[in-house]
């Protein structure tokens, strides 16, 4: 029942077009605005649960164009939500705006930081934030218009580099009511995301061992530093015998002050991540045991405490033909000759191969098994609510993301352009959402076939917050 209704022309018929083409006018029409906002955004670039200026700027501008906004919402006071309307349809987009840290970087094609060692947005949430108001904002036109019926929620996500924000907010039950929900990301290609993403878990290993003097007395001591150090032995031992789809990855945050004090205490901040939660799970169990032998053989205490963590995104299928069919119709981003230069010289500068912009609209794809990428807490909104991913091109083809080139397109026509062409995709896509019933239908039903017997639980514990501050 459910892969007719996949394959029915409900998933990728358009509704009236009229109301389409009002809602990209409408963004478009706000063009120099928006702009303005994610460039006020950008220039910010606040880390995760320190967006207070953006977060307001968002919520102050969803404010003024008439939305019910709750500020300080799931105990992160950089979290908001922005509702018009009543009634259902009860549709919801999310928007992020956390930048990251160390690389700053001016709007200019070769690695120049604005500000020494601060922050930059590597992934574009300057624009992602952004584009997904301006949605909500011209869907709430046509709902005030009494053209559609039902409520439109924005959602100010924080804290989506540490995978805090929606996990939070998914416990607090903010995504419970939903019939749908849509996300975008910026990328160096455009269409309906259907890659997926990996489970992960974040943690911290902390060893507390004995001080003494290293040279006169070291048999005294305990080294904290050796339980670490066996620790990160063991683990890089354990790459052979798991899963190809697992990744592990650390940094030693603490390790001790100087060499001729034997470290009473060492830290570890570690990432497992897996296709499956239920893989993710498995490799932590299997460190919590290093974790304790590596005690025992350096004769120290050890602790492992998850700070974070997500679910694998639950992909739409019949969500990602409605994206798809409303790229189609809004058709591929054009680009100048100065944007293909400014993009050709960010590839050469990295030494990728110059081959400047792909605003084409690529082709729907089949879901890999395994996630080619990382990932996000969208992943868990996707397991309380069906959840419709976008990717739009915002950066030049093959630049690393979390980096300074994402930094430099982020705040230019490049990821201007990016940002505007979501907006209307992510616009259009909702207009067909509230319109038609039989498309909400569908959707829903794939997603009550492919959570049936499941039960979402986040996998972070209720005070994830507060560690990662």
């Amino acid at each position: 029942m459910v892969l007719l209704e996949l394959m029915s022309p409900a998933c990728a018929t358009t509704s009236d077009p009229k109301i389409k083409d009002d809602v990209i006018s409408a963004i478009e029409q706000r063009k120099q605005d928006l702009i303005q906002l994610s460039d006020q955004i950008w220039a910010f670039s606040e880390t995760a649960l320190k967006e207070t200026r953006s977060a307001k700027a968002l919520a102050d501008y969803a404010e003024r164009e008439g939305f019910q906004v709750e500020r300080g919402v799931a105990g992160l006071p950089t979290a908001f939500t922005a509702s018009f309307g009543t009634g259902g349809p009860l549709i919801g987009i999310v928007g992020e705006y956390d930048a990251l840290p160390g690389i700053s970087q001016k709007a200019v094609p070769t690695k120049q930081a604005m500000v020494e060692g601060a922050a930059g947005h590597g992934c574009g949430h300057n624009l992602f934030g952004t584009a997904s108001l301006a949605a909500a904002v011209a869907i709430k036109e046509q709902i005030a218009a009494g053209r559609l019926k039902g409520t439109i929620r924005f959602y100010g996500c924080p804290a989506e580099e540490t995978l805090i924000g929606k996990v939070q907010m998914a416990r607090a039950g903010l995504f419970d009511d939903l019939d749908v929900c849509l996300a975008w990301h910026p990328g160096d290609k455009t269409a309906a995301d259907t890659d997926g993403s990996r489970a992960m878990v974040d943690f911290l290993v902390e060893f507390h061992g004995r001080t003494a003097h290293a040279s006169s007395s070291p048999w005294i001591g305990r080294s904290a530093l050796d339980g670490l150090e066996l620790f990160t032995h063991a683990l890089n031992m354990m790459r052979e015998h798991v899963r190809p789809s697992v990744r592990m990855h650390y940094v030693i945050t603490k390790g001790g002050d100087v060499p001729n004090v034997v470290p009473d205490y060492a830290q570890l901040w570690c990432w497992v991540r897996d296709s499956k939660r239920a893989g993710v799970q498995e490799v932590l169990e299997r460190l919590r045991k290093v974790a304790a032998g590596a005690a025992l053989m350096a004769e120290v205490e050890s602790r492992l405490t998850v700070q974070s963590g997500v679910h694998e995104m639950l992909v739409s299928e019949a969500g990602s033909k409605l994206l798809q069919a409303n790229l189609q119709r809004l058709g591929p981003i054009s680009y100048t000759a100065e944007e293909q230069k400014f993009a050709q010289s960010i590839q050469r500068e990295v030494g990728v191969e110059p081959k400047g912009l792909d605003g084409s609209v690529r082709p729907l794809q089949p879901q890999p098994v395994d996630p080619p990428g990382g990932s996000t807490d969208v992943a868990d909104v996707s397991w309380i609510v069906p959840t419709l991913n976008l990717r739009v091109t915002a950066s030049p083809v093959g630049v690393p993301s979390h980096a300074w080139p994402v930094v430099a397109c982020s705040g230019m026509s490049i990821g201007h352009k990016g940002m505007l062409h979501a907006a209307k995709v992510l616009a259009a896509t909702m207009v067909d959402l509230f319109t038609k019933p039989e498309t909400r239908d569908s959707i829903k039903a794939e997603f009550r076939a492919k959570t049936k017997g499941l039960h979402y639980e986040p996998l972070v514990p209720g005070d994830a917050h507060k560690l990662k501050q």
